[in-house]
């Protein structure tokens, strides 16, 4: 419970490793009523361990960090101390870094766009059990939802050639006839990251192009024919 709804102020930890962009968060925070910044970290590690100290309410917390990143220090932490809630706030919103830290238990996400006011509401809705989402977090979840379940390959699903859920995910667009840039924008990813995940599949599987993949994902059962 917030300062503002009759408690005592949310105890935030702030977790960065941009010791600017740290420090500046802190000082925000410090201007906002209902929050009170006990701690900040460079990097998981610290972050883990000031949760073991402090007990906060909420972990502010970026993800790409030296060391241990903010994904592996949400496990950590929601494992460890159920108890303290995390918030990412981070300048990725790309599948590879969103479903990665809501698996790992993150109940909010931000960028770091957010302003004040949106950074509050979002504490506050984890404290009361509710997700602190962004409007344009919103809408990448019920875009993902919504997408054929052929495109999105189950979480733990077994997978051919060692292939992982992501390479099988472009190969399944592959598949469907998506270009290179198509697929970047489905997966809200550059086209120089598809390319590597492309080269990486046909080096797993002996593709040599992207008739071959078509055919490899048809008979591997990963697509199915049209009215099939």
């Amino acid at each position: 419970m917030t300062e503002e709804e009759g408690g005592a102020p949310a105890r935030v930890v702030v977790a960065d490793d941009q010791t600017v962009v740290r420090e500046g968060i802190v000082m925000l925070l410090g201007l906002l009523s209902g929050i009170e910044v006990v701690g900040a970290a460079a990097d998981g590690h610290e972050a883990v361990r000031l949760v073991a100290e402090l007990d906060p309410d909420v972990v502010l917390m970026d993800l790409r960090m030296p060391r241990c990143d903010g994904v592996e220090a949400t496990r950590r932490i929601r494992a460890e101390h159920p108890r303290t809630q995390v918030v990412v706030l981070t300048t990725y919103a790309d599948d590879a870094s969103l479903f990665p830290a809501l698996r790992a238990g993150a109940r909010g996400y931000l960028t770091k766009d957010a302003g004040g006011d949106e950074i509050v509401r979002a504490v506050r809705s984890v404290l009361s059990g509710d997700a602190g989402l962004s409007p344009s977090i919103q809408r990448r979840l019920l875009e993902r939802l919504s997408e054929p379940e052929s495109a999105v390959p189950a979480e733990g699903a077994e997978t051919p050639d060692g292939l992982t859920a992501r390479e099988t995910e472009v190969l399944v667009l592959i598949a469907d006839g998506l270009t290179n840039q198509e697929i970047a924008r489905k997966l809200h990813v550059s086209t120089a990251t598809v390319k590597t995940h492309i080269n990486n599949l046909f080096a797993k599987t002996g593709l040599k192009d992207r008739a071959q993949a078509v055919r490899y994902a048809f008979g591997k059962g990963l697509v199915r024919p049209p009215g099939g």
